[in-house]
């Protein structure tokens, strides 16, 4: 059986031990995201989409489908949502917190992650402090038990952890209770390697960056977990791409001819062992116990069962070996693994 490595910072490789995602209620659907003392489901409902990203999801989602979506989920073996402060310019939560709302509150195990926004170009500590008041009067919540700081690589490093800049405020936020844990959320491995040398966060989430297509985020995962760190796995699908999607983008940008290939002989593949691409690409995540929780963007309430019943489906062992012989050179990975 194939199984995933990682670096232990000795250029040896480490295999840790894969299986079947537990059923939702068994032993195992419900775990410890690190040292935070939170705990999460396999699943994680994801938020991007809730608040209608057309341009990025091919779709308009209307109000009501957005808010019935996270009721759906409110009523699944589901017990977390991620969400973010600039989602569709806070829609996203703002539907969130409608759905509360109507629901009476969170279910009982049910908690809801976000994370600060900069403001145009503003990520400064003003910034991180009104980005978590907005997101607490659009969840209607007076507690956030995680909030991760949102694509910092995209800003100078400099100015985003100098003295009482957007690191700064998210850590003293933390330290006078005003949220729980504290996250980095992110996709280049390397400049979201540099923040996390902080030693400050509680939690690492990446994106697009440990797929079938792609295994950019390996040294970085390693090295959260080496911190105690609780790690997220977001975006398995690669945008759409192996969602069964019509795309020939990865990661939000042109995939080369050789990511196309490898989706092309994956497809094959699942369909020769009674699957589809789909299932796989999510269960590929779902199989590693290295991630506490595997992030599954949703905007339909439909999209609720349909996940939770590809997640637990039984597939053959077979299968994994052949998906792996297809995984595309590190080249044209989103982010070739850093030394």
């Amino acid at each position: 059986m194939w199984q995933p490595w990682c670096d232990d910072g000795d250029d040896e490789e480490v295999h840790v031990s894969t299986g079947p995602t537990p059923a939702p209620g068994s032993p195992g659907w419900r775990r410890p995201l690190g040292s935070t003392g939170l705990e999460v489901t396999a699943v994680c409902a994801g938020g991007s989409p809730l608040g209608s990203m057309p341009r990025l999801y091919g779709r308009d989602v209307p109000t009501d489908e957005g808010v019935a979506t996270v009721r759906a989920v409110l009523d699944s073996p589901i017990g977390v949502i991620d969400t973010s402060n600039g989602y569709s310019d806070g829609e996203s939560e703002r539907r969130i917190g409608q759905a509360l709302t109507e629901a009476g509150g969170l279910p009982q195990g049910t908690w809801v992650a976000t994370k600060v926004d900069p403001r145009g170009r503003d990520y400064s500590g003003d910034r991180v402090r009104a980005s978590v008041t907005e997101s607490k009067e659009r969840l209607g919540l007076d507690h956030l038990p995680l909030v991760h700081l949102h694509d910092p690589e995209f800003f100078d490093y400099d100015e985003i952890t100098a003295p009482g800049g957007a690191v700064d405020a998210l850590v003293a936020l933390k330290e006078s209770g005003q949220v729980g844990a504290i996250g980095l959320a992110g996709g280049q491995v390397q400049e979201i390697a540099r923040y996390q040398a902080l030693g400050v966060f509680d939690v690492l989430l990446v994106h697009n960056r440990w797929t079938l297509l792609d295994r950019s985020a390996r040294d970085l995962v390693a090295d959260a977990l080496d911190r105690g760190m609780g790690v997220m796995n977001a975006a398995v699908y690669g945008g759409g791409i192996l969602a069964g999607a019509d795309r020939t983008t990865y990661g939000y940008r042109e995939a080369p001819p050789e990511i196309l290939d490898a989706v092309a002989a994956m497809r094959r593949v699942c369909a020769e062992h009674g699957t589809d691409l789909p299932t796989a690409a999510l269960q590929h995540s779902l199989r590693d116990p290295r991630f506490a929780t595997t992030i599954v963007g949703m905007s339909r309430p439909e999209r609720v069962t349909q996940t939770l019943d590809a997640a637990t489906r039984e597939l053959p062992e077979a299968l994994w070996d052949e998906l792996e012989s297809h995984l595309p050179p590190q080249h044209v990975w989103l982010d070739a693994p850093f030394d």
